[in-house]
């Protein structure tokens, strides 16, 4: 029996009703579902939190071993000075450097995917430190009177000074990192896609500047306070010239014939890079031969040249940051974060892409953010991946994260059993070491004519990028 169009409306929207009035799962019962721990779900997540996992138990140890080792040793080499250099940037005594050079590559092992990038200090990120750093421990407030005799005189209490400062460069670096992991938790790995490369490229050769001005001061061997905030370039400038006619003329020779060694050396390893199986380490014989000479001619006793200084022998014990002073450093922090990861995840794609394997962002970003934060409570200031070690390790023939290991481990070996070899190390040849490796961001002003034929908005970028410091005063950007 066939029914009337009213009786099949009156059964359609009792259907409904009955539907809507069925329960469903109640909310603790969704959540229950979302957080349940399968076996197969626990292995997958460790499995993406750690990746070393998936690729150490099929580890080709007759085919990478060999070429592994060659890499990571290479790395560790040219990871060295440029540990105890960049420490300068960052406003810390050398050995700290040396700290950064160890943990952060050691752990990038274990979370990282990518196999060729060399994490550890660089540039940029440690000249943004020091900013920081400088501005939360200035010189001015360590100065103390003393009495001799009838005389008193003010004198820079530099232990108080650099214990300081390493306080703040720990609890920053802990900032940092604790902001990577919840963006990275937070899957923001995509973040990196909003910064256009003229823009990076931009901030990074207008930081090179910056870089050169402050290891001026080191070349010249003169006396002169670190500045940031508003004006710092053109303040650091008038300090030193004018302190022109104190330059110390040991010093300064010294300096300059390590810019010259290191400009050659690095030119022949661009001219024969397919002819020569491994790069020639030019940084490690500038410091090897640096050292040896100041040791042998007691170039700080007899003519004044400042040296790195004491080398603590084996490594610190943990401790914790002052948490106090992050009201003042969370918003470079965020800035510090973004920098760092985005250089970073860069070049894991660069490499990715030449060797045809992938990375995964969210995962490079949480790996950052890991070491940053727990190497932080081992007295370590900001990494992210170099560009120059990340050459040499793939450009030697590094296969995987197994070299970036060995690296460290040559790092340790200094820490623990010969730091005190390089106390006698001239810091000039360290300002000689940055300024040096910063040439290749000043080639970036190419740019310029490129962009000027094919994009004025992406030229007004880069060049916006270029006029504005990398430090930041009370809050708000400063330019110069």
């Amino acid at each position: 029996m066939s029914l009337s169009s009213s009786d099949r409306a009156r059964s359609v929207l009792f259907n409904t009703c009955v539907r809507r009035t069925e329960p469903g799962p109640s909310s603790l019962t969704r959540v229950s579902l979302l957080v349940r721990c399968s076996s197969d779900r626990a292995r997958s997540v460790l499995f993406s939190v750690l990746p070393i996992l998936s690729w150490l138990p099929s580890y080709p140890v007759r085919e990478f071993l060999f070429s592994d080792v060659v890499s990571g040793l290479s790395t560790g080499v040219v990871q060295l000075p440029q540990g105890l250099a960049y420490a300068l940037l960052a406003a810390v005594p050398p050995v700290f450097g040396l700290y950064s050079s160890f943990y952060p590559v050691l752990l990038y092992t274990f979370f990282g995917t990518s196999r060729h990038v060399s994490m550890g200090t660089f540039a940029v990120i440690s000249l943004m430190t020091g900013g920081v750093v400088v501005r939360e421990a200035p010189d001015s407030m360590f100065y103390i009177q003393t009495v001799n005799g009838t005389n008193m005189s003010v004198v820079l209490d530099e232990v108080a000074r650099d214990a300081r400062r390493v306080q703040v460069a720990m609890v920053f670096t802990t900032l940092t990192g604790a902001i990577q992991i919840v963006l990275g938790l937070l899957r923001f790995g995509f973040v990196a896609i909003y910064l256009s490369e003229p823009l990076v490229r931009g901030f990074t050769t207008a930081a090179a500047v910056h870089v050169v001005i402050s290891q001026l001061k080191y070349l010249l061997g003169v006396k002169t306070r670190r500045y940031s905030g508003l004006l710092s370039v053109i303040y650091s400038l008038q300090a030193v010239f004018s302190r022109i006619t104190e330059t110390n003329v040991p010093t300064l020779l010294l300096g300059l014939s390590c810019c010259v060694f290191l400009y050659v050396i690095k030119d022949l390893n661009e001219r024969f890079k397919k002819r020569l199986p491994i790069p020639i380490p030019g940084e490690i014989i500038v410091v090897i031969v640096s050292t040896g000479v100041s040791y042998g001619m007691a170039l700080s006793n007899d003519y004044h040249v400042d040296v790195v200084g004491e080398i603590p022998t084996g490594l610190l014990a943990p401790a914790l940051p002052d948490f106090s002073l992050t009201p003042n450093l969370i918003t470079d922090a965020f800035a510090v974060a973004i920098v760092g990861y985005s250089m970073g995840i860069s070049l894991a794609k660069i490499f990715a892409l030449k060797h045809k394997y992938s990375v995964d962002g969210n995962q490079e970003l949480l790996a950052h953010g890991l070491c940053n934060f727990i190497s932080s409570f081992f007295h370590t200031f900001v990494v992210t991946c170099s560009m120059s070690r990340s050459m040499v390790q793939e450009s030697t023939g590094g296969k995987t994260q197994i070299a970036g290991l060995l690296a460290s481990l040559v790092v340790l070996l200094v820490v623990v059993a010969i730091g005190f070899v390089f106390e006698s190390l001239p810091q000039t040849a360290l300002a000689a070491i940055i300024m040096v490796n910063l040439l290749g961001m000043f080639k970036q002003f190419r740019d310029i004519p490129h962009l000027w034929r094919t994009s004025k908005i992406e030229l007004l970028e880069k060049s916006n990028k270029t006029t504005k410091t990398v430090t930041k005063r009370d809050g708000k950007a400063a330019t110069t």
